[in-house]
Order: structure tokens, then C-alpha cells, then sequence
């Protein structure tokens, strides 16, 4: 009997301890069961502060806040260098982290086609394609060309006439946006045309007269195109975004140039990152893309709302990089 006993004490000594590795308490998920998340997360702007990268995950971060979709603390940091390629070589240290969280853009692809690293987007766990953002070309107020197409008309002339700056870095997303739609324009000699990467604040650059044009995203200069210190000449929608001036600004297939640009923003984990992780952050962020908060932003910074969960966002990325891998190779990248 004494034995009995005994069995009977340890079997129930136990039993939480096997619920709690199996995630089978009742009413909750495997993501419960482990008090995930916990601490504070580690959620990661590749690049310097007051970017898109910045901004879109800060923005997360203060909905998911606000909203109290998530409890513990998120602060941001800014990880910059080699247009995100730093930090994404940095996250390859942190195999199965549940912790980290970082933006990133289509120079994930990029920078992996064109050599700048080894690594890309299958070298990450990718959980949610969250917003759509468009290219913005714009100059210092007074600047000589008034148009795009003074731009463009310059480098048909002499490819070296323009200096373009943009904060990615060459042969990534600011410097082949601008190429694209030159290419689209009719330049020629693109492989020519004078860029200087910056790992942050192009627009004080450009303001300075250090570069002609920054290529960059329109939401992270909207506020000094209203303040009237920079001057946008197109942007890359195939449509006007926005309400008051930035619905103004015309869109490239607008002044004759027939092409457009979407710089996607997501976010990602680390590679191999927990199942119990990718569970709660992928059914967190579904939350968070239908609630007002959210939606506000979107409207506040004129970003489009393209979400995708996990799975579709992979295909998206698969099938983006056989386009961004076509447009490099046309315009001699690659």
C-alpha cells in the first residue's frame, strides 16, 4: 500500500511538469504553456534611427502597446550597417532566439543578389509582410530641376551629372529604385550614374547640397517636404497617396514614365526561430493589422496595407526575388 502511495504522490508531482512540455493545458496554447513571450523583447531597425525600417517597427511596437495585444516591453534599437546586411550576419549568431524581432524591406533580397551578403530572407523565419511603401525622388527646396524629367533629360546628357544619394547601399533598394526608373525613363550608362550610400539622414545631404536627389521612401521625408525644405519630384504609386500636399505629388507613370516601385516592409524572426514564437507573434500581428490603432497609422503615414501571414509572405518572397533578380540583371547588377 505504502508503495501504492508513493507511485500515486510522484504520478501527480509530475503531471504539470508533462503539461507544461506537451503545451496541452486546457483552454490555452503551446505558446501559453512556456509564459512566452517574457522579459523584454529585442525588436531591431537594421538601420539608423528616422528611416522606414525605424519608423515601421516603432509604429508595431507603440500599436501593439497600445492596444495591449502584447504586455511586456519592446523597446527598438537601430543596428545599421551595409544597408541591413550587418545585422542580418549578427542574427545568424542567435539560431532559435524567441526574442528577436527586426523590419526589413526589399533589400533583404537584394543585398544577397548582388553579393553584399551571403545571406537573404531564407536565413531568417519570416512571419508577416505588413505595409506597402513607395519610392519618393526629391531635392533640396531650390534646386534646378523642378521635375523628374529635368532629372532625366540631365542624364541623358552625362550620366555623371546627377549625384543620387539614398541610405541603402549600392546596388540595394535606394539606389535601384531610382535605377529602375531611369531605365524606364530611357537612360542610358546606368551603371554610370554617380550614388552615395549614407547610413542615415540622406535628407540633411541632400539639403546640403553634398547630392542632387535622395532617393529614399516618402513617408520618411514627408515631414520636411511640408516643412518646404525638400521638394519631392515623383514618387512610384500607380496612384496619389495621401490627403493635402503628398497627394499632390505626382506619380512617375504621370510625367511619362511608365513604371512603378512598392517597397514592401515586414517583419522577421531569427532563423529557426521557436515554433511556440512563430505561433504567438504570427497570430498577435493578425490581430494587430485589424484593429483602429493600426489602421490609423496606415492612414497617418500613407502606407498601404498589403498583410500577409507567414506562409503567403514566403511565396511573396520567393516570387519577389526572381523579379528583383530580372531587374538587377537588366540594369547590369548582376
Amino acid at each position: 500500500m505504502k508503495k501504492a502511495l508513493l507511485a500515486l504522490l510522484i504520478a501527480l508531482m509530475l503531471m504539470p511538469v508533462a503539461l507544461f512540455a506537451n503545451g496541452n493545458t486546457e483552454g490555452g496554447s503551446s505558446a501559453a504553456t512556456v509564459n512566452y513571450p517574457k522579459g523584454n523583447m529585442d525588436f531591431v531597425a537594421p538601420a539608423g534611427a528616422g528611416g522606414g525600417w525605424d519608423l515601421t517597427i516603432r509604429t508595431v511596437a507603440k500599436t501593439l502597446a497600445d492596444t495591449k495585444l502584447v504586455t511586456v516591453p519592446m523597446p527598438v534599437r537601430n543596428a545599421p550597417g551595409a544597408g541591413g546586411a550587418v545585422h542580418l550576419g549578427t542574427l545568424q549568431a542567435k539560431k532559435s532566439d524567441d526574442k528577436t524581432i527586426t523590419v526589413y524591406s526589399p533589400p533583404i533580397i537584394f543585398f544577397n543578389l548582388n553579393g553584399t551578403s551571403p545571406y537573404g530572407f531564407r536565413n531568417t523565419t519570416p512571419l508577416a509582410r505588413l505595409i506597402a511603401d513607395y519610392a519618393a525622388f526629391v531635392v533640396k527646396a531650390d534646386s534646378p530641376y523642378k521635375t523628374i524629367n529635368d532629372v532625366m533629360d540631365a542624364l541623358k546628357k552625362d550620366p555623371k551629372s546627377v549625384k543620387i544619394g539614398g541610405t541603402s547601399a549600392a546596388g540595394s533598394m535606394d539606389h535601384v529604385q531610382f535605377l529602375i526608373v531611369a531605365a524606364a525613363a530611357g537612360v542610358k550608362n546606368l551603371d554610370q550614374i554617380d550614388y552615395v550610400a549614407f547610413d542615415d539622414d540622406g535628407a540633411t545631404q541632400v539639403m546640403g547640397g553634398h547630392i542632387d536627389l535622395f532617393s529614399t521612401s516618402l513617408a520618411d521625408v514627408m515631414g520636411l517636404i511640408e516643412s518646404g525644405d525638400l521638394k519631392a519630384l515623383a514618387q512610384t504609386s500607380d496612384h496619389r497617396i495621401g490627403t493635402g500636399l503628398k497627394a499632390e505629388i505626382p506619380t512617375c507613370q504621370e510625367m511619362g514614365i511608365d513604371v512603378t516601385f512598392q517597397n514592401w516592409r515586414g517583419l522577421f524572426g531569427s532563423p529557426g526561430m521557436p515554433e511556440y514564437a512563430q505561433t504567438y507573434w504570427r497570430e498577435t500581428l493578425a490581430k494587430m493589422v485589424q484593429t483602429p490603432e493600426w489602421k490609423a497609422m496606415l492612414e497617418k503615414y500613407g502606407w498601404d496595407n498589403v498583410y500577409q501571414d507567414a506562409p503567403d509572405f514566403e511565396k511573396f518572397l520567393e516570387q519577389t526575388e526572381a523579379s528583383y533578380k530580372q531587374i538587377l540583371t537588366e540594369i547590369g547588377m548582376i
